[in-house]
C-alpha cells in the first residue's frame, strides 16, 4: 500500500495543476484526530487549535487573492509529498471559497495520502454538489476506493469514470494501476 502512496503524487499534481481555479475543476488524486467538523466541512487547524495564516503582507488582499494563494501553497505543498501542510492550505482555500471545487477536491485527496478516508469522504460530498457526476469526480472517488485496498468499489468508480469518458487518461492509468495492485 505504501508504494502505491508514493507512485500517485506525481500524476496528480500534473492534474490539480491542470483543474485551476475554477468551481467546475476536478482534480485527480491523502490524520488529524483533532479535527472537527462545523457548518459543511471546515475543521479547525492543528492539534493545539493553532490557525494557519498568510503573511501579514498578504492580509489586505481579498477573499479570492487569499483563497488563490493558498490554494497555490497547497498544490505546491501536494506537489512536494507534504500532505499535511496540503491539507491544511487547501482547507484554508475552503474556509475562504467554499464553491471552489478544485479546493474541495486537493483537499479530499490529501486526505486520502494522509489515510484520514472519513474527511476525506466529507469533502468528496462538498466536491459532488459543485461538480456533480463528472468523470474525474468518480475516478477520484475510485481512486480514494483504491488507497483503501477496497478493489471492487474502486474498480465500480472507475468504471463510472470511464462510461462518462471512455478517453480519460487517467481512468486509464488507474484502471491499470487496479489492476496491477490486484494481481501483485
Amino acid at each position: 500500500m505504501k508504494s502505491l502512496r508514493k507512485m500517485v503524487p506525481l500524476a496528480l499534481v500534473a492534474t490539480l495543476a491542470l483543474s485551476g481555479c475554477s468551481t467546475t475543476g476536478v482534480s485527480s488524486h491523502g490524520s488529524n484526530p483533532d479535527t472537527r467538523i462545523r457548518t459543511g466541512f471546515v475543521p479547525h487547524l492543528g492539534s493545539s487549535g493553532e490557525t494557519l495564516s498568510l503573511p501579514k503582507s498578504d492580509h489586505a488582499l481579498t477573499t479570492e487573492d487569499r483563497s488563490s494563494r493558498f490554494l497555490q501553497l497547497a498544490r505546491e505543498n501536494f506537489a512536494n509529498q507534504n500532505f499535511g501542510l496540503s491539507e491544511k492550505y487547501f482547507r484554508q482555500a475552503v474556509e475562504l471559497r467554499t464553491d471552489n471545487a478544485s479546493a474541495w477536491a486537493g483537499l479530499a485527496a490529501s486526505y486520502d495520502q494522509l489515510g484520514n478516508f472519513e474527511f476525506a469522504d466529507r469533502a468528496y460530498q462538498q466536491l459532488h454538489k459543485l461538480a456533480g457526476d463528472s468523470p474525474k469526480y468518480w475516478n477520484n472517488i475510485g481512486y480514494s476506493y483504491l488507497l483503501r485496498g477496497n478493489y471492487k468499489k474502486a474498480r465500480l468508480y472507475f468504471g463510472k469514470a470511464q462510461s462518462a469518458d471512455p478517453y480519460l487518461d487517467t481512468v486509464q492509468g488507474n484502471l491499470h494501476l487496479l489492476e496491477k495492485t490486484m494481481n501483485g
